[in-house]
């Protein structure tokens, strides 16, 4: 008995003290959710309002309809950054995906100084996108100088410049990413593999790949979206140069990507070309979320259940 009331108070006082927890958790829930409201909703529904104005201060918008959103479509320099962009997300995405991989695989071999290498390879993505730009810049120029060129000066060099700095910069920590993921493929699955007479192939393949699909995802996602995002390292690399002139007059930036270009039509031209770059800005979120999703569902629908 005397075993049964020291229970029924501990009960009754766990309830009371989860009583007050339970009344003061919308307290400690409206800053988070007021600093979420005013730190992104407000500004991302304003700036859907915003691109269907003619504007030059925010506070001072007249509504014009699509007549931005027909601009921007028309813009040749927003057409060739989109495909720029898509080029350049396409090829980095493969590319940083499979050298990660491959690399995240030898560094679980059992290789000797494997904790090294890690922190080697890690330690790029710790630079700032700017200073990372402004340092290959140099070095890229300091190679082409032999030639008589310029990163600058050439598109195929701006272009395939941006792919070895996003290489060098993301390899690492999408690796680190892999290796939680080999990491954790379970060890009685690759023992019958090897019992069965499967080849490292064959078990890298049909068990080894199907249990690091989550991992896949994560770093296809990050590298996809990180690729049509990119801005910093496009602006201190290149800056969108070299300048071509199109049939109609019209000036397009051949490595300017679409981040950049929003940017430059921002505060590169008219005041009246706010509005456009706001319209350009919503065509973008929509683009990216429409192919990061599209991405998270084909890769998602891969993963097995361990």
């Amino acid at each position: 008995m005397k075993e049964n009331n020291k229970l029924d108070v501990k009960v009754t006082n766990s309830s009371m003290v989860t009583r007050p927890i339970r009344r003061c958790f919308p307290i400690f829930l409206l800053p988070t959710f007021a600093a979420f409201f005013i730190g992104f909703i407000y500004p991302f529904l304003k700036g859907i309002y915003l691109s269907f104005c003619k504007f030059v201060t925010t506070s001072n918008a007249t509504f014009i309809g699509f007549d931005n959103y027909i601009k921007a479509f028309n813009d040749a320099s927003f057409r060739h950054a989109f495909w720029y962009t898509a080029l350049y997300a396409v090829i980095s995405l493969v590319l940083i995906n499979l050298i990660a991989f491959l690399l995240a695989y030898l560094l679980t071999q059992g290789l000797k100084g494997t904790n090294i290498f890690r922190t080697v390879f890690f330690m790029p993505n710790l630079i700032g996108g700017i200073v990372l730009g402004y340092i290959w810049s140099m070095i890229f120029n300091g190679i082409l100088s032999r030639y008589n060129t310029s990163i600058l000066l050439e598109t195929k060099y701006g272009f395939w410049g941006l792919i070895v700095l996003m290489c060098w910069q993301q390899i690492g920590y999408m690796m680190i990413i892999y290796i939680a993921g080999l990491q954790s493929v379970p060890g009685d699955l690759m023992e019958a593999a090897v019992i069965d007479g499967a080849s490292r192939w064959q078990t890298l393949i049909h068990v080894t790949l199907p249990n690091v699909m989550p991992s896949i995802t994560i770093c296809m996602f990050l590298s996809l979206t990180n690729g049509f995002k990119l801005f910093d390292q496009n602006l201190a690399l290149t800056g969108g140069q070299p300048f071509e002139f199109m049939a109609d007059g019209t000036q397009v930036r051949t490595t300017e990507m679409l981040a950049l270009n929003i940017y430059n039509t921002f505060y590169g031209q008219a005041s009246s070309a706010k509005g456009v770059a706001q319209a350009k800005a919503v065509l973008f979120f929509i683009l990216v979320a429409a192919i990061s999703l599209i991405q998270l569902r084909a890769t998602k629908s891969k993963e097995v259940q361990q």
